[in-house]
């Protein structure tokens, strides 16, 4: 009788054993899945976080942008209000270079 015991339970353990390997071709569907969709998050959030670093970046770069056209236009008109002065500073500016590079 031991042996008919022993039999049957060899049969529920081998199904047992099919049954743990669909269980476990699941799982490693189901952790695959979500891999997948956690790549996909990833992604959206590095695209958006891409987006917004792109849009402060223009932000910046049309900012300097402007304060330079104004910085050009305030020279632009000192130099037409006092000439003499924009030539005699520039004169000094030169030389000072000169000495600078000559050591």
């Amino acid at each position: 009788m031991s042996r008919m015991g022993d039999a049957a339970n060899t049969g529920e353990q081998g199904s047992q054993g099919q049954g743990g390997g669909a269980n476990l071709g699941q799982a490693a569907q189901q952790v695959g899945q979500n891999l997948r969709d956690l790549g996909g998050q990833v992604r959206d959030v590095a695209t958006e976080r891409y987006e917004q670093l792109r849009t402060q970046a223009t932000d910046y770069y049309q900012q300097g942008r402007e304060r330079a056209q104004e910085w050009e236009e305030n020279l632009e008109a000192y130099i037409q209000e006092k000439p003499l002065q924009a030539v005699m500073i520039a004169a000094g500016v030169g030389v000072l270079l000169g000495l600078l590079w000559k050591r």
